[in-house]
C-alpha cells in the first residue's frame, strides 16, 4: 500500500481539501478553507500545514485570517446557512484563550444545527513539558484541559492524543459535519506535540471522498395519518421552519399551500419559506409574531410544524395555541424535535420529502372559502399596521420601525438582513418582508451579541451576486466589531446599519415590561453617589469613527427630520460602493415601538418587591401565565403563581 510520509496537521489539511458534499445533484466542497489565528499550540503545527499547502496549491485549502477566535467560528456558521448546511470552514485556534475564544461559537453553531469544524490547539500529550504556558491544571484529574469545556456544545468530540486516531477522528468528524439530524459544531482537539509529529498515511486516505446528505422519507402509512388528520381539521395551520429551508423546501412548501390553501406562520429561522406577500405566509408565528399568525395560531386545530424545534419563542412560551382540542403534526428530519412537546403525529422525515408525499396525499382537499376569508383579513389588517410603522415620521430621531422600513425599501430583493440579538431580531422577524428564500438571515436559537458582524462577512463570502446588509444595534456592535477589519483585508463588500440606542434597547424593553425600569441598560457616565449608570450623561462614543479606523466606508445619517430620507439614500449608496465594508450610522429613539403582534415570552417576575412598578408588573405575568399549557396541544393550563 502506497502511503505518504507527513506531520499530523499536514495530513489534516490534505484530507480536508478533498472532501465533498452531495446534495442530489449538487457536489461541493465541505470544508471551503480555514480561518485561523495562530499561536502556541498550532504555529509550528496547523500555521505550517496551510502554509505547505498554499506554496504547492493555493486553491485547495485557503487561509483566512481573522481577528477574533469566537468571530471566525461565526463567519463559518454564516457561510454554512448561506449553503443550505452544504458546505462550512475549519477554524484553528492555539492553545487556552485561543481555544476557549471559540466556545461561544460552537453553542452558536450546535443550537443552530449549523455545521462548523473547530480545531483547538491542545497542551502536549506527551505532557513532557508539564504544565507548559496557558494549561488548565486541576490537581483532581490531570486528563482535563480547558478543550473538554467543548465537549456539552459539539455534536461530536475526539481529541487526537497519538496520530493513528486520526483517521477515525476526521471520518467521524465528516459524517457529522454532513448529517441534517446530528449536525452542530464539530471539534477535534489537537495537542501541540501531536500537531507536529510525523506519520506515514496511506494515499487512499486523500481520496476525494463524497458525503451524501441524506434526505429520509416518511415512514410507509404515516402520511396517510397526516392527511386524515388535516382533512378532519376546520382551521388547520403550517409552522415553518429553519429545515423548509435547509432541504430546499421552499417551492415544494409553496404549491402545497396553494394547492390546500393552509396558511403558513414561520418561526425565525424560517422566515423565508414563502416570500411575505404570498396569500398564505402570515408571517412571524410567537413571541414575536404577527397579529394575523398569531390570531390564526390561537384558534387553529391541527398545527403541521414542518422542520421547527418549537422554541420558546415560536410557542409564545406554550401561549400561542389555545384551541382546546388541537392537535400537533411535527415533521422534521431528527426525531428529537418530531417528537418534541408530546406531539400527536411525529414525522420523522425530511421536509421536502414529506411534503411531496402529503401533496399527493391532499391532491383533492381544499380549507374552507370562509376560512380563507378569515386569515385573509388578518393578513391585510397586518400589512396595513405595517405600512403605517414604516411611514416616516420626520422625526430627529426615528424609531426602529421606521429605520427598518426604510432599509427595506432601499434594498434589493436578493439582499440579506442579517441580525442576531437586541431589539432588532423581534422587529424584523415580524415587520422585514422578505422577498428571497435567503433573504432572511437571524440567528436567534443563541441569539448571540457579536454575531452579527462576523456573519455579515460569512454571508457575503458565501454569495457575492447579493448585497449582505448587517442591523445591529450599539450594544451587539460593541461586543465584536474586529471583523470589519477582516473585511477591509479581504476587500469584501457588505453593508452595516449600526444603530445608536446609547444603550441596551431590547434589555432596556424587556426590563420595563419586568418593572426593572430599564436598570443597567443605559450607557450613561456612573454616578457614584447613587452608584448607578441611570441619570448620568450619554457616554461620548462616536462608532463611526471607530468602524473608520479600520479603513471602513463609513456614512453618517444626522439627527433630524430629514433622517430617514438620508438613510435610505444611504443604503443605495453603500450599494453603489466598490471595495470592501460600508458602515451606516444612525441614531435612535429606542423608546419607539413595532406594532404589537399580541404575543408573550414567559420571563418571570419577582412576586415579592419594594418597587411599585414591580408590583405591577407581577399582576400582569400571573394573568398571562394562566393562558400557558404544561404540554402544546393538551388543552390544560398551569395556573400556578
Amino acid at each position: 500500500m502506497a502511503t505518504r510520509r507527513m506531520t499530523v496537521s499536514q495530513a489534516i489539511v490534505e484530507f480536508l481539501a478533498h472532501q465533498y458534499t452531495v446534495d442530489g445533484d449538487i457536489r461541493v466542497r465541505t470544508i471551503q478553507g480555514v480561518y485561523g489565528i495562530f499561536g502556541h499550540g498550532n504555529v509550528a503545527g496547523i500555521a505550517q500545514a496551510l502554509l505547505q499547502k498554499a506554496e504547492t496549491d493555493p486553491q485547495a485549502m485557503p487561509y483566512h485570517q481573522a481577528r477574533n477566535e469566537q468571530a471566525m467560528g461565526h463567519e463559518s456558521i454564516a457561510y454554512s446557512r448561506m449553503t443550505r448546511r452544504r458546505s462550512t470552514y475549519a477554524c484553528a485556534a492555539s492553545v487556552g484563550p485561543g481555544a476557549a475564544n471559540m466556545l461561544t461559537a460552537a453553542a452558536v453553531a450546535t443550537t443552530n444545527r449549523l455545521p462548523v469544524l473547530l480545531l483547538p490547539s491542545d497542551t502536549f500529550a506527551n505532557r513532557v513539558a508539564d504544565p507548559v504556558l496557558q494549561q488548565l491544571e486541576l490537581p483532581h484529574d490531570a486528563s482535563v484541559t480547558v478543550n473538554d469545556a467543548f465537549k456539552p456544545l459539539s455534536r461530536f468530540f475526539d481529541r487526537v492524543q497519538r496520530p493513528e486516531q486520526l483517521y477515525s477522528a476526521l471520518l467521524g468528524a465528516m459524517r457529522v459535519l454532513t448529517d441534517p439530524v446530528e449536525t452542530g459544531a464539530v471539534t477535534i482537539s489537537l495537542p501541540e506535540d501531536v500537531q507536529a509529529e510525523v506519520i506515514d498515511v496511506p494515499e487512499e486516505f486523500f481520496a476525494d471522498r463524497e458525503w451524501h446528505i441524506r434526505r429520509p422519507r416518511p415512514d410507509h402509512g404515516i402520511i396517510a395519518e397526516v392527511a386524515k388528520a388535516i382533512r378532519a381539521a376546520k382551521q388547520p395551520m403550517i409552522i415553518a421552519g429553519g429545515g423548509v429551508i435547509y432541504s430546499d423546501a421552499n417551492q415544494q412548501l409553496k404549491e402545497f399551500v396553494e394547492a390546500t390553501g393552509i396558511p403558513v406562520g414561520m418561526s425565525q429561522a424560517g422566515v423565508g419559506s414563502l416570500v411575505w406577500d404570498h396569500p398564505q405566509n402570515l408571517g412571524a408565528v410567537g413571541a414575536t409574531g404577527t397579529t394575523a399568525a398569531n390570531r390564526i395560531a390561537a384558534e387553529a386545530d391541527v398545527i403541521i410544524g414542518i422542520g421547527t424545534r418549537y422554541s420558546d419563542f415560536t410557542t409564545a412560551s406554550r401561549t400561542a395555541f389555545q384551541n382546546p382540542n388541537v392537535k400537533f403534526i411535527n415533521i422534521n428530519v431528527a426525531s428529537f424535535d418530531a417528537f418534541k412537546h408530546g406531539s400527536a403525529i411525529p414525522v420523522v422525515a425530511d421536509a421536502r420529502e414529506s411534503i411531496v408525499e402529503l401533496s399527493e396525499a391532499l391532491a383533492s382537499y381544499s380549507v374552507s372559502s370562509e376560512f380563507r376569508s378569515h386569515y385573509t383579513l388578518e393578513k391585510s389588517t397586518w400589512d396595513a399596521m405595517v405600512d403605517q410603522a414604516f411611514e416616516d415620521q420626520q422625526r430627529d430621531l426615528p424609531g426602529q420601525p421606521e429605520i427598518i422600513g426604510a432599509v427595506q425599501q432601499a434594498s434589493d430583493p436578493r439582499d440579506v438582513v442579517i441580525c442576531a440579538a437586541g431589539s432588532l431580531p423581534g422587529d424584523l422577524h415580524k415587520l422585514w418582508r422578505v422577498r428571497d428564500e435567503l433573504g432572511y438571515h437571524v440567528e436567534y436559537a443563541f441569539s448571540c451579541m457579536g454575531y452579527e458582524i462576523a456573519a455579515g462577512l460569512g454571508v457575503a463570502r458565501a454569495d457575492s451576486s447579493r448585497d449582505a446588509i448587517v442591523m445591529v444595534g450599539d450594544g451587539s456592535y460593541l461586543m465584536m466589531h474586529t471583523e470589519l477589519l477582516t473585511a477591509v483585508a479581504e476587500r469584501i463588500k457588505f453593508i452595516t446599519v449600526l444603530i445608536q440606542n446609547h444603550g441596551y434597547a431590547s434589555i432596556g424593553h424587556l426590563s420595563e415590561d419586568v418593572g426593572s425600569q430599564r436598570f443597567g441598560t443605559k450607557y450613561r457616565y456612573r454616578d457614584a453617589a447613587k452608584n448607578s449608570h441611570e441619570h448620568g450623561e450619554f457616554l461620548p462614543v462616536d462608532l463611526a469613527t471607530n468602524a473608520e479606523s479600520y479603513g471602513v466606508k463609513v456614512i453618517r445619517v444626522e439627527p433630524g427630520p430629514n433622517a430617514i430620507s438620508d438613510l435610505k439614500a444611504a443604503v443605495k449608496a453603500a450599494k453603489a460602493h466598490e471595495g470592501g465594508p460600508v458602515l451606516i450610522h444612525i441614531n435612535n429613539d429606542p423608546l419607539i415601538y413595532a406594532p404589537d403582534g399580541e404575543g408573550w415570552w414567559d420571563v418571570p417576575v419577582s412576586p415579592i418587591s419594594t418597587v411599585a412598578s414591580t408590583q405591577q408588573a407581577y399582576l400582569g405575568y400571573a394573568e398571562a401565565r394562566k393562558r400557558q399549557k404544561l404540554l402544546l396541544g393538551n388543552g390544560v393550563s398551569d395556573r400556578r403563581n
